[in-house]
């Protein structure tokens, strides 16, 4: 089978696609033919060795797939060959084959294709979870979400919009924003960077009252205003750090607003609450099909283009989501 291999850490540019034998299967394990591949930030970082899991050499990027069972272990209880699943390897999705454990396997509900599929259980799982569990935003709240254009972001603002708040949607490239604002159909954008204290731009649409929670994928220095643009009791949800830097947070502010900040680990939770993660599963596929989650992949790659689609996400192109197509 084909595989997109990281054999020293580095940039995109070192991956080498080459040919290897099919892996094997185990009794508890399943065999995919991959059909597409999502494609995250994590993949990045998990390439140069920036990652806080980090494999032996060689192996591939790829934390999510989307594809058809092919076998099955001889312990394996919840899935068939010829079955559509959504599996979550870590890495080595960047493959025509993967084996992975039954359990960090999805049934593909019919009405979602493989490219969807794909793209979807890290950010909407990630962000279902930040939202329902860790901030239990209410219907009527204010959610402002950072990086708003981006994976686990519009993800945010998908679940955030079904589950009846009233959704900000931020980020540092006006286009992009437009493109967000269409697309889910909300009503308030603002711009990051441009000068303007992030409190002062929340202030203005929220009559200074400031968000109820914060959804925050970026961290540094938008980190440090989402402290002082936060409601009284607020909720400041740490996603990740695309920006590259790790920020603190000064604790009189939390002290002044009342307010939360709280780590959001959703690989930890899926291991400890699987049952949890199930049911956030079970609805997040229930409001696909009913219409009320849409999203979105701006851009399609073939598995042997997969270093041109990461340094597509390195450059900041990419809105919602790319995929890798494997053919089938």
């Amino acid at each position: 089978m084909k595989i997109v291999h990281c054999k020293e850490h580095g940039p995109p540019r070192s991956l080498v696609v080459e040919s290897v034998a099919d892996p094997t299967c185990d009794a508890w394990s399943v065999r995919v033919a991959v059909r597409a591949a999502g494609i995250n930030f994590p993949d990045l970082l998990i390439i140069q060795g920036k990652y806080q899991f980090q494999p032996p050499l060689p192996f591939a990027p790829g934390g999510e797939v989307a594809g058809v069972v092919t076998e099955v272990g001889s312990e394996v209880q919840s899935f068939r060959v010829g079955d559509r699943v959504i599996a979550i390897p870590g890495w080595n999705g960047f493959a025509e084959q993967v084996v992975v454990p039954e359990a960090v396997c999805l049934p593909i509900p019919a009405e979602m294709d493989f490219d969807t599929a794909a793209s979807f259980a890290m950010t909407y799982g990630t962000s279902y979870y930040a939202l329902v569990q860790r901030a239990h935003l209410q219907r009527g709240e204010t959610l402002l979400v950072l990086g708003a254009s981006g994976g686990v972001g519009s993800a945010a603002v998908d679940i955030g919009r079904a589950l009846g708040a009233r959704v900000i949607a931020a980020g540092s490239n006006p286009d992009k924003l437009a493109l967000v604002r269409t697309h889910y159909g909300i009503h308030d954008v603002l711009v990051t960077g441009d000068g303007r204290p992030l409190k002062d731009s929340v202030g203005a649409l929220t009559g200074g009252e400031g968000a109820d929670v914060i959804y925050d994928p970026v961290g540094g220095e938008l980190f440090e205003q989402a402290l002082r643009a936060v409601a009284w009791n607020g909720r400041i949800l740490v996603i990740g750090f695309t920006s590259g830097t790790i920020p603190s947070a000064k604790a009189n502010l939390l002290l002044l607003k009342g307010s939360s900040v709280i780590g959001v680990f959703w690989g930890a939770f899926t291991r400890r609450e699987p049952a949890v993660n199930a049911a956030n599963f079970a609805q997040l596929f229930a409001w696909y099909r009913e219409g009320r989650l849409a999203p979105y992949i701006s851009h399609r790659f073939p598995l042997e283009d997969a270093a041109a689609a990461l340094e597509t996400l390195e450059r900041r192109e990419v809105v919602g989501k790319a995929v890798l197509q494997v053919a089938g």
